[in-house]
């Protein structure tokens, strides 16, 4: 008992609870999600027009495919967290199995949270994208950040079930699916984000020699600045990813050959773009 990491200090019954009551409160995260994107597309055909009202519903649209999908995902990995309790505790009751178990329902619990959280954080960007307030590179990370959550889901529930088991093979499916449909909120992010840009900026009609090569001058200067900023933030987040992973490490096992945390898939959003050339 006194080598038990302090974290784990928590009541046979308790632990047990937290599973369900996680797993559940990641369902109704999911359900209120849906229900704002709903509510997010009626404001949106009421507020707005043209090509803005087309790239929000576009955005929108897969948005709430993204949100069936993890939806899917979430009820796919309950299922198969019953049938890994019922097949390995025996003669044990639930909460002892979690119990004895801890450092594996830590990692379940830990995986609920971040799938949920990773849903409510998007919603909350489409929310701002759509109200003009946020950015699209907001749910470009959101997409991201729920489809590494979904692999740690996945990894937590593996650890412990069967190779052959049905509801094993559906979660995997079910995580795919997610990915997909994760890429497709990017990919309609990324053109929406085009089809905006160029209406609104790339209207040059009108304009005196004198008015386009001062233009053109302080676009050099400000991708000048965006490309050190770049730099900069490049390291920032090197920096935090280290912290990340050393925290994270603390919850993996190296001898039981329980799941440790996913590492965040590199994204491609990192390389470093050409310079600016001079006219």
């Amino acid at each position: 008992q006194e080598l038990r990491p302090k974290s784990l200090d928590i009541k046979q019954e308790e632990l047990g609870d937290m599973v369900e009551k996680e797993m559940a409160s990641t369902s109704e995260a999911i359900e209120d999600a849906v229900r704002r994107i709903e509510e997010m597309m009626s404001q949106a055909r009421n507020e707005s027009s043209g090509v803005k009202l087309e790239v929000n519903e576009r955005i929108l649209n897969s948005c709430t495919d993204l949100m069936k999908a993890i939806r899917l995902l979430v009820m796919t990995s309950t299922n198969l967290q019953k049938e890994i309790v019922e097949s390995g505790r025996g003669a044990a009751t639930t909460q002892e199995f979690y119990a004895k178990n801890s450092r594996w329902t830590e990692g379940l619990i830990s995986a609920a949270k971040a799938v949920g959280w990773g849903a409510t954080q998007l919603v909350e960007a489409a929310d701002r994208v759509v109200l003009h307030t946020g950015k699209y590179e907001e749910l470009i990370v959101c997409s991201h950040e729920i489809a590494a959550s979904t692999a740690q889901l996945v990894a937590a529930s593996k650890v412990k079930a069967e190779k052959s088991s049905r509801n094993l093979g559906r979660l995997q499916e079910c995580s795919r699916n997610v990915n997909e449909m994760a890429a497709n909120v990017v990919a309609s992010t990324k053109s929406g984000q085009e089809q905006i840009e160029e209406k609104d900026t790339m209207d040059f009609s009108g304009m005196s020699l004198i008015k386009l090569k001062k233009e053109e001058m302080e676009t050099q200067v400000k991708v000048l600045e965006l490309e050190k900023r770049l730099e900069g933030e490049r390291v920032r987040l090197g920096e935090l990813r280290k912290q990340h992973y050393a925290l994270a490490g603390t919850y993996g096992t190296a001898e039981d050959g329980e799941a440790k945390p996913a590492p965040a898939p590199r994204r491609g959003i990192l390389k470093k773009p050409p310079l600016a050339q001079k006219p």
